[in-house]
């Protein structure tokens, strides 16, 4: 009766949920046929898809539309993340936000560069009044992009409830055609409990998938015994694009039991990262294809999960037949099955996990403070999921800190003294992760009297480096001496080979002039439409720092007609 009533208090919820979602109230935001390159819960490294990645047809600059009434709340123009971003708050209590621009448009634009020439810094954050720049439902508001951290031209969209958290705009009404089923790449068993097994391992299983007649799947029987739970690597496929995106719903059944129910309706911010908690991740290091696991482990309070009975685990007991289904659905309601037969067997003879041992133990819930060698490791509490042995060590300026197969949740901090380095020396030392070609790639380093510290979450190998090379600057799209007359904007390349590009500032004949920087390219451009430039002949000064201070400088002179 208790689990009755639990299911019918969580059914009336999930209806009014539904219920109060306006449907009909925002317009698409551009004016194109939609095609996803991305939907919304997909996995992400360290985070859910926050949104929907709308193609824009292999090209920048379609014209982005205000799907509402209301105001711009925010914006912000980064390197990285976001880019160029819009948020845009509505009267009926939820944001829209607008993602990788190019450019914003009209009043909007005019507002962005004033505040960007008063601050003279391309970086900006800024919190418009609400009487500032108020939009209409069908204003153009901005220029789809390619900014920020973005892997290719499309508009990152996403829909936000009152207290900020993304919800799935396609409950919103965005209309995306799919007649396909969700694709099941992998189906794994875990054993969970002490003496839990599957086909005679402790270890994880992967399972043959058996296609049917109908279009679903079958594994291969398997024999299970004591607790266990499983695991599923599924994408979704809409109509005209090829991308593999992530799926709506994954639901389990255990003996007509529902027993696990995920849906990527909704989550906050604050939970994203607990992605790593819910995949596979060390499978994923290694394999890079993301596993979610269809049960709870301890430290993962993902509101995805609406619905579980004893966590989405199964007991399998000996002599018993079993049936296990996972069920995946995308949001049009394509549905892939996968049946999975299980007979309770207990084994004797078992192939054991082998646990790796080593001389730091690491309590989850506890802080730890580790010193080897010149480096000093503190672990805060809660910044694993769970106890494990960690194997660390020290030789010379390097740290090898465990290996990258298993997550960190809060940045831990590594620190080493450098006060046997000289003054000179000291300023342009660097804490840096080592990639796979062996070479130190730049984290952000501080220092406090002759201690480095660097914040990370992720395991692997770390190293102090040093840099005293300075960037180098060339033109791009010009001459020195030479008319530029036609040009419609001065580019220059930069680059900084060690620990990358910090900071830069640009001058036309003394006065500051905003360039915009795209790593991607190693690119600086500034555009003439700012109309800084009142002379024929125009001196142009740049200084391109790195993040530990070494700094270049480029002067060149052109000539422009005045306009």
């Amino acid at each position: 009766m208790r689990k009755l009533i639990i299911l019918l208090l969580f059914a009336g919820t999930s209806a009014f949920c539904q219920e109060t979602i306006p449907k009909d109230y925002f317009s698409n935001p551009l004016e194109i046929p939609l095609k996803l390159a991305g939907s919304f819960g997909e996995l992400r490294s360290n985070h859910f898809h926050s949104g929907l990645d709308i193609k824009t047809e292999q090209r920048e600059g379609i014209p982005v539309y205000a799907p509402a009434n209301g105001y711009v709340k925010r914006i912000k123009v980064a390197h990285f993340g976001y880019g160029k971003a819009l948020y845009v708050q509505h009267p009926n209590g939820y944001i829209t936000v607008y993602a990788h621009l190019k450019k914003y448009a009209g009043a909007i634009q005019d507002y962005v560069k004033k505040k960007q020439y008063g601050k003279e810094r391309y970086e900006i954050e800024l919190f418009p009044e609400k009487t500032a720049l108020r939009v209409a439902k069908g204003d153009l508001i901005g220029y789809t992009g390619n900014t920020g951290s973005s892997g290719g031209p499309h508009l990152h969209y996403e829909i936000r409830d009152a207290a900020s958290r993304p919800m799935n705009p396609l409950l919103f009404g965005v209309e995306i055609p799919d007649t396909k089923k969700p694709l099941v790449h992998s189906v794994f068993a875990y054993p969970i409990g002490e003496d839990a097994h599957i086909n005679t391992s402790e270890h994880r299983v992967k399972l043959r998938l058996i296609r049917q007649k109908d279009g679903s799947f079958k594994t291969e029987n398997i024999t299970a015994y004591g607790k266990i739970g499983f695991g599923v690597s599924t994408n979704d496929q809409q109509n005209g694009a090829s991308n593999k995106n992530g799926v709506y719903q994954i639901k389990t059944i255990f003996n007509g039991e529902e027993t696990f129910d995920i849906r990527y309706e909704k989550f906050s911010f604050d939970e994203t990262r607990y992605l790593n908690r819910f995949i596979d991740y060390s499978y994923y290091k290694e394999n890079k294809q993301r596993i979610q696991k269809l049960f709870r482990e301890k430290n993962n309070p993902l509101s995805i999960i609406r619905s579980e009975i004893n966590n989405g685990y199964l007991t399998i007991e000996e002599k018993f037949t079993s049936n296990y289904t996972i069920e995946v659905t995308d949001f049009k309601g394509n549905k892939t099955i996968v049946h999975i037969p299980i007979e309770g067997v207990r084994n004797a003879e078992l192939t054991h996990k082998k646990n790796i041992e080593s001389e730091d133990y690491i309590y989850a819930d506890e802080a730890t403070s580790i010193s080897k060698g010149k480096f000093n490791i503190y672990i805060p509490a809660k910044s694993l999921y769970e106890d494990t042995f960690l194997e660390i060590n020290a030789s010379a300026d390097t740290l090898i800190l465990h290996r990258d197969v298993i997550p960190i949740h809060k940045n831990i901090t590594l620190s080493v003294d450098v006060s046997n380095y000289n003054g000179k020396d000291k300023d342009k030392l660097f804490i840096g992760t080592v990639n796979d070609y062996g070479e130190p790639y730049y984290n952000a380093t501080f220092r406090k009297g002759t201690t480095l510290f660097t914040k990370t979450r992720t395991f692997g190998s770390y190293v102090l480096a040093s840099d005293s090379d300075a960037p180098t600057i060339h033109a791009s799209n010009f001459k020195a001496d030479g008319w530029i007359s036609k040009n419609k904007t001065l580019q220059l390349k930069v680059k900084d080979e060690l620990s990358g590009v910090s900071s830069y500032r640009a001058t036309l004949n003394g006065i500051f002039i905003l360039m915009e920087y795209n790593y991607k390219k190693d690119v600086l451009t500034y555009d003439f439409s700012d109309d800084i430039i009142l002379e024929a002949k125009n001196n142009l000064k740049l200084i391109v720092t790195d993040n530990v201070g070494n700094s270049a400088t480029f002067e060149a002179t052109f000539f422009r007609k005045k306009t």
